[in-house]
């Protein structure tokens, strides 16, 4: 809540006054002000115009209730608020002070018209404050670019105004108010503010610092320009509102309407809340309810008995009755026929048994006594013979395993897997395995029995009896129990290798490849070469070009490695000498499918022969020229055991069965010209891998 600081007590400043003619004219207009700006807020908050014909047909009333500024300081006060989110202010106005501002509002808005129609300064320098200094300035500037007096109000209006002539006029040298005294010109401050030591210039006052503030306990003090504000530390709380003094005010949920109070119930205001009083009434002896319903009142549980001694209280729907007491005879007594006293009752008369069938009853003054029977005690409470527990009396001292009561008496159990020993206490343990409860193997255990299986069954999980064959190629890892297909039997399983090209190794899992070429089972012709490959071989014929002839150590046709065509130049055939390539070689590489391809895989390495050459001045190069399909291979040089080595490696995974002829070079560079080459055409057959 907020609450703007009130008039007080300032530090002494220059005063400055009113000329008579103004002072007269300010009080000859009160009373016509004060209607007239009544009847304009009236007319805006009701009307919603400020157009209407108006009450006074005074010419400043019209005026001054049609001015914007007047219309939003009295009449605007409900639109104002919706604009600023409170109370409106114009000119340091606030509409808890409604009437006074109204007043002020329009009369200094009144002279500054005056004084714009009078030919003056727009800058004020009467002693009228701060706030109505800005509406009088305000007013005179908008009548400079309105001009909405008639000629004939200008010399109405001029009456009010005072003469503005002198050395003050416009402000003079001052920065808030001005005073000619004739021999000099004085500064003043507005009220909140306080003049500087150049006694020209002025500055705010923080009354909150000064400790020149009203605020109360529970407010704090909030320093704003020219003037303060006190600000309340906390809520009011459910049930209260904050009044325009600060103040909580109780909230009267019902004169406005806001109680919850069902029909039949009547509202009745509290501090901070409401009580909802039930407009039905009950009579004597009910009492209300939350709800309004009327209850009957029990006036027999009351601290006072209602009924004399001797009498017994009987309550009624909404009052009660006394009944005079009879005699009241007590157990194993009752009254006789007379009902004058009380006499014994004779509990063992027949046919009552209150001792149970078979025991003895006696009978005794008010009450009676039992002999029981041999496993029976005679309860005192009940007054009857009760069995005797003896397996709870005697907990693990009667049986072995099980102890159950029978009237009277008890017997001895066993748990499953034991039998009851010829002591009849006792229990022993059965060898179940003797009646071959389980479908292979049986071990007695004490008090059971346990079924086991061989190897490759497992036991059923239904009857826990039952053995059934393991699948093995069904399990989890059964793709890596074969290398290429397991077939499951009764207790085992068998692998399998592919019908042709492929042979169960030793350890009856993995699959060997045959080698055809050098088993001989191939049907290459003599004019063929055999290649062996995974799974299978490859009849290839290869010729040597022209001017080559086919090496040596290639005669031999079972070998599977390489083919060799070396140059064989005719005499005097210098186009041949001079050609670099000096061999052609013809070789075959028979690769598996790599299923876990993680890196690459070196499958070819090229050993150079060294020329005659110095070997500083020489260079191997090597070379993929065609073939390398999606760029699967790549080489790489190295030097090993001082040889150079072109080491082919297969960089891609390749899905096979794939053919690809790989043409390679070793180069020999002497100055940088080639001087010997060995070309290397590689066929490479991709199969699956069994192995």
């Amino acid at each position: 809540g907020l609450r703007a600081g009130p008039t007080r007590p300032r530090p002494q400043r220059p005063l400055l006054c009113r000329s008579s003619s103004s002072v007269a004219a300010w009080r000859a207009a009160d009373t016509l002000m004060e209607a007239c700006c009544a009847d304009g807020h009236r007319m805006a908050t009701q009307h919603r115009d400020c157009s209407l014909p108006y009450t006074s047909e005074s010419k400043e009333c019209r005026y001054v209730c049609r001015h914007p500024m007047c219309r939003c300081c009295v009449g605007g006060v409900a639109m104002g608020s919706e604009r600023l989110g409170g109370a409106p202010v114009l000119g340091g106005f606030s509409t808890l002070t409604l009437h006074s501002c109204s007043q002020r509002c329009c009369h200094c808005c009144l002279l500054g018209r005056a004084a714009q129609a009078a030919g003056q300064s727009c800058e004020y320098t009467l002693m009228v404050g701060y706030q109505c200094g800005l509406v009088f300035r305000a007013c005179c500037v908008k009548g400079q670019e309105t001009a909405d007096f008639a000629p004939g109000d200008i010399g109405d209006i001029q009456e009010a105004v005072p003469e503005l002539n002198n050395r003050s006029k416009g402000g003079g040298p001052c920065k808030q108010q001005c005073r000619d005294t004739g021999e000099e010109v004085v500064c003043s401050c507005f009220v909140g503010y306080q003049l500087l030591p150049d006694s020209v210039s002025c500055e705010d006052i923080n009354e909150c610092v000064m400790g020149e503030h009203n605020c109360r306990l529970g407010e704090s003090c909030v320093n704003t320009v020219g003037s303060f504000r006190c600000q309340r530390d906390s809520s009011c709380g459910t049930g209260y509102e904050l009044t325009e003094d600060n103040d909580c005010k109780d909230i009267d949920e019902c004169g406005t309407g806001i109680h919850n109070c069902p029909p039949g119930f009547i509202c009745q205001n509290t501090l901070g809340s409401f009580r909802c009083r039930p407009q039905l009434q009950c009579k004597n002896g009910f009492i209300q309810d939350a709800l309004g319903n009327c209850i009957d009142i029990n006036e027999c549980l009351s601290i006072s008995a209602p009924c004399p001694v001797g009498q017994t209280c009987i309550n009624t729907e909404g009052s009660y009755t006394c009944q005079k007491n009879v005699p009241n005879c007590g157990r194993g007594y009752h009254l006789n026929e007379e009902g004058t006293r009380c006499v014994d009752v004779d509990e063992c008369a027949a046919p009552a048994e209150p001792c149970g069938p078979g025991h003895l009853c006696t009978n005794s003054p008010g009450s009676f006594r039992c002999e029981c029977k041999a496993g029976y005690y005679f309860d005192g409470i009940s007054r009857t013979c009760v069995d005797i527990n003896e397996c709870r009396r005697y907990p693990g001292r009667l049986c072995g395993h099980k102890c159950e009561n029978t009237p009277g008496s008890y017997f001895c159990s066993c748990t499953v897997g034991f039998r009851l020993s010829a002591d009849g206490r006792s229990c022993e343990d059965v060898n179940e395995c003797s009646s071959n409860p389980c479908s292979q193997e049986c071990a007695n255990v004490y008090g059971s029995y346990q079924c086991y299986c061989r190897r490759g069954y497992q036991l059923s999980d239904v009857d826990g009896v039952t053995c059934e064959d393991i699948d093995e190629c069904a399990l989890p890892t059964g793709g890596h129990i074969c290398s290429y297909r397991c077939v499951n039997i009764a207790g085992s399983f068998q692998c399998s290798c592919p019908p042709s090209g492929y042979r169960l190794a030793p350890n009856g899992r993995n699959c060997q490849d045959i080698d055809e070429c050098v088993t001989g089972i191939h049907n290459c012709s003599i004019n063929e070469t055999c290649f062996n490959i995974q799974g299978g071989f490859r009849c290839l014929a290869f010729e040597c070009p022209k001017n080559y002839r086919r090496s040596a150590d290639t005669l031999r046709q079972e070998k599977t490695d390489t083919v060799r065509c070396v140059k064989s130049c005719r005499p005097n055939d210098v186009t041949c000498v001079l050609d670099p390539v000096h061999t052609i070689s013809h070789t075959v590489v028979s690769l598996p499918t790599f299923r876990e391809f993680t890196r690459p895989e070196e499958i070819i390495f090229l050993r150079a022969i060294m020329p005659v050459y110095p070997a500083n001045h020489a260079d191997i190069i090597f070379d993929i020229t065609e073939g390398n399909l999606r760029d699967s291979f790549d080489i790489i040089k190295r030097y090993m055991d001082g040889m150079t080595v072109g080491v082919v490696r297969q960089v891609r995974p390749i899905v096979g069965p794939f053919h690809a002829v790989l043409k390679l070079e070793m180069n020999y560079v002497v100055g940088g010209v080639v001087s010997h080459r060995n070309v290397v055409n590689v066929h490479i057959f991709v199969s699956e891998y069994w192995f």
